[in-house]
């Protein structure tokens, strides 16, 4: 017979009853180790991933690179660095990956975060979230002198002829991967701190070449475009240009035409649209604390039997800038000026040939120059100086580039 005192007082079943209670949190505990276990180690992949992208992105980031260029390069890199059944696992939340950019020539920074959601073993739980991050930061090589931009020419820098080319403690730099970035020929004589280039040069070895650092620095990351943040102003009214062959410009804006004879510039900004610059003949060019925007074709043309005596502002929004040719502006520019002439400041084209033939007037004390081109072509004498800080207003130009984790 059956009674409530018999059941309680049975001991055949109380194990099993006792037993299941009991593992109800056990099992709970080994569920929550296991998802505590699993989203550490998730989380580990994913930082390794973030650091990874980061440290990729840093090798190919420019500055002209827009907001969702940087993005879509560094998800690439997040992904490939990802196992596949990490992409899988990840899918849902890849999402909410992110990679930014900020910075200036000085220092650029690539911020990365990505996070996850894993599953929990126990039942009706909600998901184990994790998120990461990461920062790399870009900081600039040494200082550069002349800049070759073209990703892929031959020659991107072309040290040729009877060219004596002296810029002690500064380098020569190409972004080109060509196996000849930078190369030199001729009779030409190369002084320099050092040459750096993203593929490899030519012709650099003693005696034709003198390189403190040694031996250039071959397959290294590229260089950043030190105007790259620049924007050439707006246009004002076309200013008419007075007669004759000798003629003072005011700054402001002059159109489609071609300037020549003895020119003089005011100080200030002038921006030439579709102009062409040739003093021609035994013409010359001056102007001192002037920047020019070359825009819409426009072109300056020096030749050997012409002066040129050009310096930048060393204050404002411009300084340190002379010429710049503007982006999309394919038209040669070409500095070849005669004896006595001088340049100093930044000579920018970054989507054109840049040819520069410097002369014996020229290499005695140096000129506080930076070229910047696609190519460059260096076929005279010329000495550039490294100490220019007053007369660029502060601004630089490094080549390479280090990349270091900094979280």
């Amino acid at each position: 017979m059956f009674t409530l005192k018999g059941f309680w007082s049975c001991e055949r079943g109380n194990f099993a009853m006792a037993t299941a209670v009991a593992l109800l949190p056990i099992m709970a505990v080994v569920a929550g180790t296991l998802d505590l276990t699993g989203t550490s180690d998730d989380a580990a992949q994913l930082q390794n991933s973030l650091d990874a992208a980061g440290l990729a992105v840093g090798t190919k980031y420019l500055p002209s690179m827009s907001a969702n260029d940087v993005q879509g390069l560094g998800l690439t890199f997040f992904a490939a660095n990802l196992s596949i059944a990490d992409q899988q696992e990840y899918s849902d939340s890849v999402s909410a990956f992110s990679a930014t950019a900020s910075g200036d020539p000085s220092a650029y920074y690539i911020s990365l975060s990505s996070g996850i959601n894993r599953p929990s073993f126990i039942n009706g739980a909600g998901p184990w979230p994790a998120h990461r991050s990461a920062t790399v930061k870009m900081h600039p090589g040494a200082q550069a002198c002349v800049l070759a931009l073209d990703p892929h020419a031959s020659a991107a820098v072309s040290l040729q002829g009877s060219t004596d080319v002296a810029m002690s403690n500064c380098v020569i730099a190409a972004n080109s991967d060509a196996s000849d970035a930078v190369s030199r020929g001729g009779s030409a004589q190369v002084s320099a701190g050092c040459v750096s280039a993203v593929g490899g040069t030519s012709g650099l070895s003693p005696p034709a070449a003198n390189l403190t650092c040694g031996t250039p620095l071959e397959h290294q990351y590229a260089s950043f475009d030190p105007l790259a943040d620049i924007v050439p102003p707006p246009y004002t009214l076309c200013l008419p240009v007075p007669n004759g062959k000798t003629y003072t410009l005011s700054p402001g804006t002059y159109c489609d035409k071609t300037l020549s004879g003895n020119i003089t510039f005011n100080p200030g900004v002038y921006i030439l649209r579709g102009v062409t610059l040739k003093p021609g003949g035994n013409g010359s060019l001056s102007g001192q604390g002037v920047t020019i925007f070359l825009t819409e074709g426009a072109q300056i043309i020096i030749n050997a039997n012409e002066k040129v005596n050009l310096s930048p502002p060393t204050s404002g929004p411009y300084a340190g800038i002379t010429i710049f040719q503007s982006r999309g502006n394919v038209s040669a520019l070409t500095l070849n000026g005669g004896a006595n002439s001088v340049i100093s400041g930044f000579v920018y084209a970054p989507d054109a040939a840049v040819s520069f033939a410097g002369n014996s007037d020229m290499s005695g004390q140096g000129d506080c120059l930076r070229l910047v081109g696609l190519t460059v072509q260096m076929t005279g004498n010329s000495s550039i100086k490294t100490d220019c800080t007053a007369v660029f207003g502060n601004r630089e130009m490094y080549s390479s580039r280090l990349i270091t984790l900094v979280n």
